[in-house]
């Protein structure tokens, strides 16, 4: 697999090999080796998969200690932009943000550590599947609106269809104001 590390410390691309004949293709969707080789030794313990129609966004999405998760994000159907930003505190990256472009095609997966707040726009229609470090914990969950203009992030979709849920959260100066960071 080929592993390439983000300018944010712990945020990875992962890109496995596809083996592809005329009856089809095969790739490892998970090796626990390959993300042990560059120091994640977390146990997942859920997976989540979400459908969602072209020029959706989902998040910004995190939970807070000791509920906190990680989470290996890969695309099943279609295109996506996913985005992570830096949460901890004593990060020289806090506040800032990396993404890259999830494809079916491609088969490319994105490691997005604890600490960080997770989020993505369907750029197709899509079928996203994530690995989880820990489970949902109602009590914990939080996020940053998806347009927070400090972020300035460019979704690469127009007219974005976001949730009511999603339209309410805060800005990220909003959640380190109140010490929800």
């Amino acid at each position: 697999m080929e592993v390439k590390e983000s300018f944010i410390k712990g945020l990875f691309e992962i890109t496995p090999p596809i083996f592809k004949d005329e009856r089809g293709f095969f790739f490892e969707s998970f090796s626990k080796k390959v993300l042990e080789s560059i120091g994640v030794k977390k146990e997942f313990v859920q997976d989540n998969q979400s459908f969602s129609i072209k020029g959706v966004i989902r998040g910004l999405h995190f939970q807070r200690p000791p509920y906190s998760q990680g989470k290996l994000v890969r695309i099943v159907k279609g295109k996506a932009l996913d985005v992570a930003v830096d949460l901890r505190r004593n990060s020289p990256t806090f506040g800032q943000y990396d993404s890259i472009v999830l494809d079916a095609e491609k088969n490319n997966m994105f490691y997005v550590p604890e600490g960080f707040a997770h989020g993505f726009a369907a750029l197709e229609e899509t079928i996203l599947l994530y690995k989880c470090t820990n489970y949902y914990n109602k009590e914990s969950e939080s996020g940053i609106k998806y347009n927070d203009p400090e972020l300035n992030i460019d979704w690469g979709v127009k007219n974005p269809i976001v949730s009511e849920k999603d339209l309410l959260l805060k800005h990220l100066s909003g959640l380190v104001e109140a010490s929800e960071i």
